[in-house]
């Protein structure tokens, strides 16, 4: 599984024109599934989601986790993170899970972070979704499991 991560100072996102999730200060993520992945994969996706630490402590250094400042999560299916693009100019999907897999593990994940934190919004798989978010740093991570 991928995630990439977004530190934002707020994000939401929307499906015509609805908001179907939003958070405050927290992480964007954009998640990936693979052909190859796996409830442990999303298990340990979701550990460095919640413990990676991205956010500044008071001396401005990046020691803080999600979980340290009790931020908003806000998950974002993203088969496109699934994409070969090594050959070409076109990308190929060939390595994404199949939409029945893709869902059952973003489901998966989703409902195992709202276990375990406090502030869980999402997106809607496979859905046209639009993102808004202001990014804070810029600071953004690939995470890979």
């Amino acid at each position: 599984m991928k995630g990439l991560i977004q530190r934002v100072r707020h994000a939401r996102v929307e499906v015509a024109g609805e908001i179907v999730g939003a958070i405050d200060q927290g992480l964007l993520v954009l998640v990936g599934v693979e052909k190859h992945d796996d409830h442990a994969s999303a298990d340990k996706l979701l550990h460095k989601l919640l413990n990676y630490r991205v956010f500044s402590d008071a001396d401005g250094k990046m020691n803080l986790s999600l979980t340290d400042i009790q931020g908003g999560l806000l998950l974002v299916s993203q088969f496109t993170l699934a994409a070969d693009t090594q050959k070409g100019l076109r990308p190929s999907f060939s390595s994404a899970a199949p939409p029945a897999q893709g869902e059952a593990l973003y489901d998966y994940l989703r409902e195992q972070a709202q276990a375990r934190h406090s502030q869980v919004a999402c997106g809607r798989f496979g859905a046209d979704m639009q993102v808004h978010l202001l990014n804070d740093g810029p600071v953004t991570f690939l995470l890979e499991s």
